[in-house]
C-alpha cells in the first residue's frame, strides 16, 4: 500500500515538473498548526514546492473548530479548503494546488517513535512539537531540503537544536525598517524656513517618495524645535498644518498630536491608524475629537468606542453583573479619559453644554442662575453622570468587540482601542462593518502586544497602515513623544 502511495506521489511530482519546470521536487515547507490559524491561506503562499501537513495538524484543527473567536474560524476555513482538495485527489498522495501556485499538498502520518528522545533527553513521544519535529527530521533524512514554517519561537529553537532550519511564517509582515510612520522630517536652513509657502514646498519634497496624507516636517537644522508643519495631498499639492484648538481647552502638546488631530477631524478621511507607546495621547485625541464630533458638530449619529479583551486573560462573561457592568471593567481607561475631558471644562460654556447634550431651555435656566448673586460659586461638574447622559441619549456606545461581527455601522465615529492585539484578519472583518458615513479610528502600542502569535511587524495595527498608505480614505501618524507624565516617559524609555 505504501509502495503504491508512493508511485502516485512520483506520478504526481513528474506531471507537475513536466508543466512548470520552476517546481521542485525535493523542496519542501513543513506547515505547523499556528500557521494555519494565522493565516488559512497559507497553503497558497508557497509556490513551486511541495507542502507537507503533518497528520498531527489535523488533529489540531478540529480541537480549535469549535472555538468561536478567529482560532476557530480559520480552523475551520482550513479543514474547509483542505476539504475541497479532496476533490482533486487524495490528501496522502498528494494533490496539485493550481491558480499559479503550482505546489504539491500532502497529509503524512504522524511518525511511530521519536529518533532523537537520546539528544532532547527523554522528550514525550506523542508530544505535537516532537512529532512535528520528527517529520521534518525524517525528510531531511531522506534527501530532501526541508523547511519546519511555524510562529512558535520555541520550537524554531528545538529543530535548530537538531540542526533543522525552521522559520517564522512571515507573509505579510512589516519589517522595522520600513515601517510606514504617516510624517517625514526634513532639515532646513534657518533662513529658508519662513520662505516656503504651500506651492513650493514640493520643491524640496521632489526626492523624496511621499504618499497621500503623509506629513512633511520642515525643520531648522540648528533649531529644530522651530519647524514648520504641511500635508501631502497629492499631486504636487500641499497645506500648511496650523495650531488646533478644540473646545476652547484643548490643544495638541507636540507636532504628532497636531497631526492626529489635523486627521482626527478632516471628514474626508475615513481610516486613522494611530500608533506609538503609552502616553504619546493615542486615545485620549481620538475620544476628544470623536466627542466634539459627535456631540458637539453633530456630524456624525453616534461615538461608538470598542476594544480586544486579550489583555485581561479572560472572556467578559467572567466578570460580575450585567452586560454594562462588565463591559465597565475593562472599558475603564475609556471611562478615564472621557471623564477627564469634562473635568478640564468650564461648566457655563457653550461646548459644556452641547458636549452634555442638555436642551437650549436648561441651558439658560442655568445659565441665569449662574449670573445670580446667591449663585457665585461655581458649579461642579459631576462627570461619570455626564458621560452616562451620553450614553443614554444615543450619542456614546461602549461595546464589546466580541459582538462586531455581521453588524453594518453606518453613520458613526468609530474607536477600536489596543488593536495592537488584533491580528489582520480581525481587523479586517471590523472595518468592513463600516456603513455609509462611518469614521473608523484604529489606536494601539504595538510595542506592548499581548497576543503569544503576533508581534510589531505581524498585528493588525501595522499590517492595515502598510497596506492602506497612499489610499485617499486613509491616514496614519506614528506618535513618538509622551506626554503623560514624567516618570511614564522615563519608564517608557528605560524599562
Amino acid at each position: 500500500m505504501e509502495s503504491t502511495c508512493k508511485q502516485e506521489t512520483k506520478l504526481l511530482i513528474d506531471q507537475l515538473s513536466q508543466k512548470n519546470p520552476s517546481f521542485r521536487a525535493n523542496r519542501i515547507f513543513v506547515l505547523d498548526t499556528n500557521v494555519l490559524l494565522h493565516d488559512p491561506s497559507a497553503i497558497n503562499a508557497f509556490k513551486n514546492v511541495v507542502i507537507i501537513i503533518p497528520f498531527i495538524v489535523l488533529e489540531e484543527l478540529d480541537k480549535f473548530k469549535r472555538e468561536p473567536g478567529e482560532k476557530g474560524l480559520n480552523a475551520r476555513q482550513t479543514i474547509r479548503a483542505l476539504d475541497e482538495l479532496r476533490s482533486h485527489g487524495c490528501l496522502s498522495t498528494g494533490v496539485i494546488i493550481n491558480h499559479h501556485v503550482n505546489s504539491l499538498l500532502m497529509v503524512t502520518p504522524n511518525p511511530t517513535e521519536i529518533t532523537f528522545l537520546s539528544i532532547t533527553g527523554g522528550a514525550l513521544q506523542n508530544e505535537k512539537d516532537n512529532l512535528i519535529i520528527q517529520t521534518v527530521h525524517n525528510l531531511k533524512h531522506d534527501g530532501n531540503k526541508v523547511t519546519l514554517v511555524t510562529k512558535d519561537i520555541n520550537v524554531r529553537v528545538k529543530a535548530d537544536a537538531l540542526a533543522l532550519d525552521a522559520e517564522d511564517y512571515t507573509r505579510g509582515k512589516i519589517s522595522y525598517e520600513h515601517f510606514y510612520k504617516g510624517w517625514i522630517r526634513i532639515p532646513v536652513a534657518g533662513a529658508e524656513l519662513n520662505t516656503f509657502t504651500e506651492k513650493t514646498v514640493a520643491r524640496i519634497t521632489a526626492e523624496y517618495t511621499l504618499f497621500m496624507h503623509q506629513y512633511i516636517i520642515l525643520e531648522n537644522q540648528d533649531k529644530p524645535t522651530h519647524y514648520r508643519l504641511f500635508r501631502n495631498y497629492g499631486h504636487g499639492q500641499f497645506r500648511e498644518i496650523e495650531d488646533i484648538t478644540l473646545l476652547n481647552t484643548f490643544r495638541a502638546k507636540n507636532i504628532q498630536q497636531l497631526m492626529a488631530l489635523d486627521l482626527l477631524l478632516d471628514d474626508d478621511i475615513k481610516l486613522i491608524t494611530l500608533l506609538g507607546p503609552a502616553g504619546t495621547g493615542k486615545t485620549f485625541l481620538a475620544l476628544l475629537a470623536g466627542l466634539y464630533k459627535v456631540a458637539y458638530e453633530r456630524m456624525y449619529r453616534k461615538f461608538l468606542i470598542t476594544r480586544p479583551v486579550v489583555a485581561l486573560g479572560a472572556d467578559v462573561g467572567y466578570l460580575p453583573g450585567t452586560l454594562d457592568e462588565k463591559l465597565h471593567y475593562w472599558m475603564q481607561p475609556v471611562h478615564d479619559n472621557l471623564e477627564f475631558i469634562f473635568s478640564k471644562m468650564s461648566a457655563h460654556t457653550d461646548e459644556y453644554y452641547s458636549l452634555s447634550g442638555k436642551s437650549e431651555r436648561k441651558r439658560k435656566k442655568e445659565a441665569h442662575k449662574h449670573d445670580d448673586h446667591h449663585h457665585k460659586e461655581r458649579m461642579t461638574i459631576d462627570e461619570p453622570q455626564l458621560v452616562e447622559q451620553l450614553r443614554q441619549k444615543g450619542l456614546l456606545s461602549l461595546d464589546a468587540i466580541t459582538y462586531m461581527r455581521g453588524r453594518s455601522i453606518p453613520f458613526q465615529f468609530v474607536l477600536i482601542d489596543e488593536v495592537q492585539n488584533l491580528s489582520p484578519h480581525e481587523v479586517k472583518t471590523i472595518v468592513s462593518r463600516a456603513g455609509e458615513g462611518t469614521k473608523v479610528i484604529l489606536a494601539g502600542d504595538p510595542y506592548q502586544i499581548d497576543s503569544p502569535y503576533l508581534d510589531f511587524t505581524s498585528n493588525g495595527l501595522t499590517v492595515t497602515t502598510e497596506k492602506f498608505k497612499d489610499h485617499p480614505l486613509f491616514g496614519t501618524v506614528f506618535l513618538e513623544m509622551s506626554e503623560r507624565s514624567e516618570l511614564a516617559k522615563l519608564a517608557a524609555e528605560i524599562l
